[in-house]
């Protein structure tokens, strides 16, 4: 089934800045020029304020995750885990928007309009770009974005597929009415306040028949003991307090306030990490994590049709009347 994977080595950047030479200036950049940092603190501090009348931004996340946004780009550090995802995520949804309509083997998703949906410091972003998609990576934190471009700088041709936004979903939502083929939310939905509001700004940026990506973890006690417990509690392999297990939610509760929003849930697969091996899985259970696609329905067309149904089913006298 996965004949074209790609791996994670080949997806990366080619080219790009080493590790090592990237993680100082990313540090330099976030926390070297402390007369910066502190002339910037009013303008964050307005933009934390109207976040916190975002219906799915939760300033909480934002502070905790403003101390780790250097760290992105560190394959071995907090955010290891997440690297060694794009060895599923990136063919899952790579195979799904291929399988929409023929494309060139080389560049696989040019012409597509993906929206990067909590970007951070664009991990997902960088290798749909190189996959030739034209790809806007959102973040509500301010620092997570210049390290994203701060990165994609070393690649003259991603700076011309991603493009970066510090703002919230919502923010899109009113600006780009059914403008995106596809919305990637990877790791997102267990960190925002309103995931019912979450899915309908993601309705509303999606042209008619888009895709929508989610990944997430499951809401049950296995989830709890692996993901938080074993995970942060007792192996470390990311920061004590990174999630809140109340905000978790089961995938039959995420089908649910999909397809009552709009959607049709096409796809639902379980996935597994082995934390010692650094490595992902696609797995038949969901009880840890999982990966949803979805289509946006589109309700104007099914509406003409059924319409369309009903004239025909129409006394001639009737039809004469319209």
């Amino acid at each position: 089934m996965w004949s074209l994977l790609i791996s994670v080595r080949g997806v990366r950047c080619t080219g790009s800045r080493s590790v090592s030479s990237v993680i100082p200036m990313l540090q330099k950049l976030s926390f070297g020029n402390q007369q910066s940092r502190h002339g910037s603190t009013a303008a964050r501090t307005r933009r934390l304020r109207a976040y916190s009348t975002s219906q799915t931004v939760d300033p909480t996340e934002l502070k905790k995750f403003q101390a780790w946004s250097a760290k992105w780009w560190d394959e071995e550090g907090i955010y290891k885990a997440l690297h060694a995802m794009n060895d599923i995520r990136v063919p899952f949804v790579r195979d799904v928007l291929m399988s929409k309509s023929y494309h060139d083997v080389g560049c696989p998703l040019s012409g597509i309009k993906i929206l990067d949906v909590g970007c951070g410091g664009g991990l997902l972003s960088e290798p749909l770009g190189r996959l030739g998609a034209a790809v806007t990576g959102i973040d509500p934190l301010e620092d997570n974005i210049r390290t994203a471009m701060l990165h994609k700088s070393s690649d003259p041709a991603l700076d011309k597929l991603i493009q970066y936004k510090p703002c919230a979903l919502e923010e899109v939502a009113e600006q780009d009415i059914e403008s995106f083929d596809a919305v990637v939310a990877s790791e997102v939905v267990e960190h925002v306040n309103n995931i019912e509001a979450f899915i309908q700004s993601c309705f509303h940026v999606l042209k008619p028949g888009g895709s929508l990506f989610i990944t997430t973890i499951n809401k049950s006690k296995i989830s709890y003991v692996l993901g938080i417990v074993l995970a942060e509690k007792v192996m470390s392999l990311v920061p004590e307090g990174t999630h809140d297990w109340d905000k978790f939610i089961p995938p039959e509760e995420l089908e649910r306030l999909l397809e009552s929003n709009g959607f049709v849930v096409d796809t639902l697969r379980g996935m597994l990490y082995n934390p010692f091996t650094g490595s992902w899985r696609w797995f038949d259970d969901t009880s840890i994590n999982y990966a949803v696609h979805a289509l946006k329905t589109v309700r104007q067309e099914q509406t003409s049709d059924i319409d369309f149904e009903q004239e025909q089913d129409m006394p001639k006298a009737a039809k004469a009347s319209i």
